[in-house]
């Protein structure tokens, strides 16, 4: 197979990582001479490896470690960087200059803009008002807020003096949120009066007076006047206006903690039960963030990076520590198809994106509406397109080749909330195939096993990292014994993390991930991915989505499939013929 793109000398000279692996050849005289040469020695040497990750990418710590990597063969059980006194939010607000840290624009045209100046300025003020409070370091602040300014300074302001940082998307319902913010007891809820979607305009303040109430630990609610010039507060007992809380005159101070201490709680949801709430520290998440911005996006101090997600997905989390870089940082909130579906790609032609994250549906729902960005926008600044949440399909690798941008990096990336970060990655320096994920991350040690727990190579298996690395979570809250930690990753293979994706290590070594574990249907015994059965289907123009499940039947398996039509249409037989025979077709008769 021939790759779809290929750096240019010129990129590959220019490139962070380049200079990383050169760097590392001269000071350790290692044999890094390509990606592959430097991932075997970046989990060889995890040490080294993220000990000069750190002060490549221009980590901050207030006090160096003692030992980078203690009880190394722990898993789970390892320390890193022990000794080290760090403040993640230090690391975020190092720029002090009128260059834009935010900018931030809805799907109704209104645009803000937030300097790095403004930025220190109103996390020193929102931090002030959290201090007065009496919130200090290990308590809780939670958000429930739309992808606003507001959100990141909130989050700042609480990584800021060591207390630690949980937020959920204001379409989360009242249960969903209950069951997420319920079981951390936070001290103070900063949400906003509404937010847009869709065309719609959807109230937040009866959720938020109602999450205030049930959860007896909320000592104060912070408002953000989203809708309202001034928002409407007087049902909500302890309020105050984002705009009025805290200190305008306060200085920007930090608190500085362990490498591990808490900094996010994100939630996962099992097939039963309330969400799993994952602790994550702030010195591990981090480290893995700079080191997936600088050396696999390859982002610098000058770009402008954007991600389409809410802040109920760890993407937001990942996306605002680009901060770290000196990057600027665009905020998107709204429908990725309202007021049509070119919003997305206009932002990026407007704001000169240079790096562009959407998820699968949305570039598959670009080539259905027949969108030609490459025809239609000056996409000259877009330099990488990421994409995450669920499997990319070869058919949308081709699309954005051929009607997004030709000479453009593809980062389908995947990891998860469970390690806020990425086990597979893109990099700048390699080609680019259909289908697949450019590599393994650096520093992570990936496997693809069988079912017998063996390493296996150009076969699907469960997708599992061997060693211990810094983002990790801590734990899970309310998990004293470790019991629901362990039982969630280290029960299928011992010291072996199981991320609970179906992949397959390919020839290029890269990775295709075949959709979750969990979601492997069995007719007849053979192992089959949902993934391999939705790329199938995305390619019919009929169909706006589909659900495959697998029955008990007969003794059996069946493969059974929902789809949602286009307004107007019926599943007829000659359409139900059609999608079978493209399943059949392009998979394998065992498909259908």
């Amino acid at each position: 197979m021939l790759p779809l793109w290929t750096p240019s000398a010129e990129r590959i000279a220019a490139a962070n990582i380049t200079r990383f692996m050169q760097r590392v050849r001269a000071q350790f005289n290692a044999p890094t001479h390509d990606y592959a040469s430097l991932h075997t020695w970046s989990v060889e040497f995890p040490e080294r490896f993220w000990s000069e990750v750190a002060s490549f990418c221009g980590l901050r710590m207030q006090q160096a470690a003692t030992q980078i990597l203690a009880n190394a063969q722990a898993m789970p059980g390892a320390s890193w960087f022990v000794g080290a006194k760090l403040n993640f939010a230090e690391n975020l607000l190092w720029r002090d200059d009128d260059t834009p840290a935010l900018i931030f624009t809805n799907e109704r045209g209104q645009r803000r803009e937030l300097s790095h100046r403004q930025l220190r300025i109103e996390v020193a003020r929102i931090a002030a008002g959290l201090r007065a409070l009496g919130v200090s370091s290990g308590d809780r602040v939670v958000g429930f807020l739309p992808n606003v300014p507001e959100a990141v300074i909130a989050m700042l302001a609480t990584a800021s003096i060591g207390a630690t940082w949980s937020s959920c998307s204001p379409d989360f319902g009242i249960t969903g949120v209950f069951d997420r913010f319920g079981q951390i007891a936070p001290k103070v809820l900063f949400t906003a009066d509404g937010y847009y979607y869709g065309g719609k305009t959807i109230d937040s303040l009866p959720i938020a007076a109602e999450i205030s109430a049930r959860i007896a630990s909320i000592e104060h609610v912070v408002v953000v006047s989203y809708l309202h010039e001034r928002a409407p507060i007087d049902a909500l007992s302890k309020a105050t206006h984002f705009a009025d809380f805290g200190d305008r005159n306060a200085p920007l101070t930090f608190t500085y903690n362990d490498f591990d201490h808490p900094l996010y709680i994100l939630y996962s949801s099992g097939t039963t039960g309330a969400p799993k709430c994952i602790i994550h520290g702030a010195g591990g998440t981090l480290l893995q963030h700079m080191k997936e911005h600088v050396l696999h996006v390859d982002l610098r101090n000058d770009d402008r990076i954007f991600y389409f997600t809410t802040c109920g997905w760890m993407m937001w989390n990942w996306l605002v520590s680009a901060l770290a870089v000196g990057t600027t940082v665009v905020l998107y909130d709204g429908s990725p198809l309202h007021p049509d579906p070119r919003i997305l790609w206009r932002t990026a032609e407007r704001e000169r994106i240079n790096v562009f994250g959407a998820s699968p549906r949305f570039l598959a729902s670009s080539e259905k509406e027949n969108i030609r960005p490459n025809d239609e926008f000056d996409l000259s600044a877009l330099r990488t397109l990421l994409s995450t949440g669920s499997p990319l399909s070869p058919e949308s690798f081709k699309y954005v080749y051929r009607d997004v941008k030709a000479d453009v990096q593809l980062s389908s990336i995947s990891g998860g909330t469970d390690i806020v970060a990425c086990f597979a990655q893109g990099c700048p320096t390699l080609p680019v195939y259909a289908g697949e994920i450019q590599c393994r991350a650096l520093g992570m040690k990936v496997e693809v096993f069988n079912e017998g727990g063996r390493p296996v190579y150009k076969e699907k298996g469960e997708l599992v990292c061997t060693a211990p690395f810094p983002s990790m979570p801590i734990g899970f809250w309310n998990d004293p014994d470790e019991k629901k930690y362990r039982g969630a990753y280290f029960e299928r293979f011992a010291k072996v993390w199981c991320h609970g994706d179906y992949a397959e290590l390919t020839s290029h070594e890269g990775i295709i991930i075949h959709g979750r574990s969990d979601a492997i249907l069995n007719p007849g015994g053979v192992r089959i991915g949902t993934a391999e059965i939705y790329r199938q289907v995305d390619q019919l123009a009929e169909v706006i989505e589909s659900l495959a499940i697998g029955q008990d039947w007969q003794h059996d398996v069946r493969v059974v499939l929902f789809v949602r039509l286009r307004p107007g249409l019926t599943l007829d037989a000659g359409l139900t013929q059609r999608i079978r025979a493209t399943i059949r077709t392009n998979t394998t008769p065992r498909h259908v």
